[in-house]
């Protein structure tokens, strides 16, 4: 059996997990090159307040699709009718004339979202459903792969796949991507357990990677310094992508942010519109 997800900070993984990992949406729908790089938005609808959970917009090719980008872990009944509603809506709303495509994060195929039948031909051809239980029987998977089976992975098998996920990385830059995200993933799974004590059960050295430079830096990584440096990264490359490389200014007073307020400011920066919404938020978020 699958083991319970947290529902609480999902959303927000799952953004955490296709901003670091993009080639993941090329994994998923084979039509979108690897290298696309995308706008991630989380836009309202005006009727009824629907808002999207997530929004991919490719910045380039505008003969690339926009991807509608949701995941649902928990029952729910109204789920299919809601989100092909936001879709249409904001469709209509912003006049879109590009083509687009869905894809939904499920936990499992028995998962209770609601009649299909109004909605089969879209889930057939236009939306690409990925069943997260699905992925704990399968070997061999790409890394990109092994994070989403690592969300629903039974507790007491999750910190020998994370070290698998671990082992797989062959620089720096990539294990310490990919050590944000496990440590995202367990701490969503083990949310009685502080950030140190899942360091801790990280047996690195079972990871194999005792031997490459980066091994002892890790190491060291404490647990504020280890957690805000990922938030930050994530933060301003978020920034980058949606309004052009940030100055050198605004990138340092979001460095100062305690980790408190860049989480704030990583959900925040989903409603922004422009740098100027940014420097209002930085203003009335750093007076003393």
């Amino acid at each position: 059996m699958p083991t319970a997800v947290n529902t609480v900070k999902t959303d927000k993984l799952f953004y955490r997990i296709f901003l670091n990992q993009p080639s993941l949406i090329s994994e998923l729908i084979p039509e979108i090159p690897v290298n696309c790089q995308f706008d991630y938005s989380a836009p309202v609808v005006k009727e009824k307040e629907f808002r999207l959970d997530g929004l991919l917009t490719p910045m380039e090719d505008e003969n690339i699709p926009l991807i509608f980008l949701e995941a649902q872990m928990q029952k729910d009944r109204d789920f299919y009718s809601r989100y092909f509603g936001g879709i249409f809506i904001y469709l209509h709303q912003y006049s879109i004339t590009r083509n687009w495509r869905g894809l939904l994060i499920l936990n499992k195929r028995n998962q209770d979202l609601g009649c299909e039948i109004p909605y089969q031909d879209l889930l057939n051809n236009r939306v690409q459903r990925l069943f997260l239980s699905d992925l704990l029987t399968k070997e061999k998977l790409s890394p990109n792969l092994a994070l989403l089976k690592l969300i629903v992975t039974p507790k007491k098998e999750a910190i020998s796949e994370a070290n698998k996920i671990l082992a797989s990385t062959t620089n720096q830059e990539e294990f310490n991507l990919r050590l944000d995200l496990v440590e995202a993933i367990l701490v969503n799974k083990f949310p009685k357990l502080t950030i140190e004590e899942i360091q801790k059960m990280i047996n690195l050295r079972e990871a194999d990677i005792t031997q490459t430079r980066f091994y002892q830096q890790v190491l060291e990584i404490g647990r504020t310094e280890g957690t805000q440096i990922g938030e930050i990264n994530m933060v301003i490359r978020q920034l980058n992508r949606r309004f052009g490389n940030l100055s050198p200014e605004l990138q340092d007073q979001i460095r100062n942010l305690p980790i408190t307020q860049l989480e704030s400011l990583g959900e925040a920066l989903l409603d922004f519109q422009s740098i100027i919404d940014l420097e209002n938020w930085l203003t009335e978020n750093t007076e003393n």
